[in-house]
């Protein structure tokens, strides 16, 4: 049963379309990596889920339940905008957006004290957001959004602006969110990180939808042609196979892509046996960047192509 449901959403801005006849579904307890270039319409996305902007077309659902202003309160959200009071005490500033998400004084003291501590910024919380590093700015905005404990959260780049240990401790908060059966769509352009933490992921372009899928799945369908082969012989022979377009190439290893859509990895294979010794032979699964930049890519060029045709 999805926990977010997402049918047919569209948003348009004066004669700009932002996002175009969406759909998708999130199950409960995932993270789920919501990608996409600049101006693909992912911050457009985001805001209509948690309300602050309404869709033209199509209709959203959280747990069941049109998302309203009621909604709106049970969700987390990190904006990429930060959104700080700069002369504020880090205590002050947490214990306000608590209060705004219905937390007594008290517990919204007492669950930032607790964050603080365990995000090692304990001492932090009379000194002024203006005093702060860009990373420490950072930790109290995400203090900010997981303060009232929501069920579901929206991380939109969470990681800007934190050095890789700080980066390896939300990623680590993250997960144990998602053991707790928390729901969090993550979005971020370092696509290792999605493909290390995410579940499921969608990904846009251009307003409208170019794949989605479990991580695994998509990578499984993207990695049907590339291959990689370890042998001794003379590496000049895979330069004379038309067949294949050469990615890496040295004097004992070979990665390759088939570009002759009725050959199979065997049949390669086959033509290379009787000239070299085989060592390995390997099926290589493409990088969430790989298909990122060949998916967006391909998809402008064939925007290109319909436009000047």
């Amino acid at each position: 049963m999805s926990y977010l449901k997402v049918e047919s959403i569209s948003k348009t801005f004066g004669e700009y379309k932002a996002v175009d006849n969406i759909s998708f579904d999130i199950p409960k307890g995932i993270i789920f990596g919501l990608l996409g270039p600049n101006g693909a319409g992912k911050t457009t996305t985001i805001r209509m889920i948690n309300n602050i902007i309404i869709p033209d077309s199509g209709k959203i659902t959280l747990n069941s339940k049109l998302v309203d202003s009621d909604t709106q309160d049970l969700m987390g959200y990190l904006p990429e905008e930060r959104g700080l009071y700069k002369k504020l005490k880090v205590i002050e500033q947490l214990k306000y957006f608590g209060k705004l998400k219905g937390l007594d004084t008290k517990t919204a003291e007492s669950r930032a004290m607790y964050w603080l501590e365990k995000l090692g910024a304990k001492g932090w919380e009379n000194k002024k957001i203006q005093e702060l590093s860009k990373g420490m700015q950072q930790k109290v905005q995400f203090i900010s959004t997981i303060l009232h404990e929501p069920e579901f959260m929206i991380l939109d780049e969470p990681f800007s602006g934190f050095d890789p240990i700080n980066t390896e401790m939300l990623k680590s908060i993250i997960h144990e969110m998602k053991k707790e059966g928390k729901t969090i769509i993550l979005s971020t352009h370092v696509m290792s990180q999605v493909e290390e933490m995410c579940d499921d992921i969608l990904l846009i372009n251009k307003g409208a939808v170019v794949l989605k899928g479990s991580v695994k799945e998509v990578k499984s369908k993207f990695g049907n042609d590339s291959f990689s082969i370890e042998f001794n012989g003379n590496s000049e022979i895979f330069n004379n196979l038309e067949q294949i377009k050469i990615l890496k190439l040295d004097d004992k290893i070979a990665e390759f892509k088939i570009i002759d859509q009725h050959l199979t990895g065997n049949d390669i294979l086959k033509l290379l046996v009787d000239q070299l010794e085989i060592l390995k032979f390997n099926k290589v699964e493409p990088s969430l960047n790989d298909i990122f930049i060949s998916e967006v890519g391909k998809q402008n060029m064939n925007t290109k192509a319909v436009q000047n045709g």
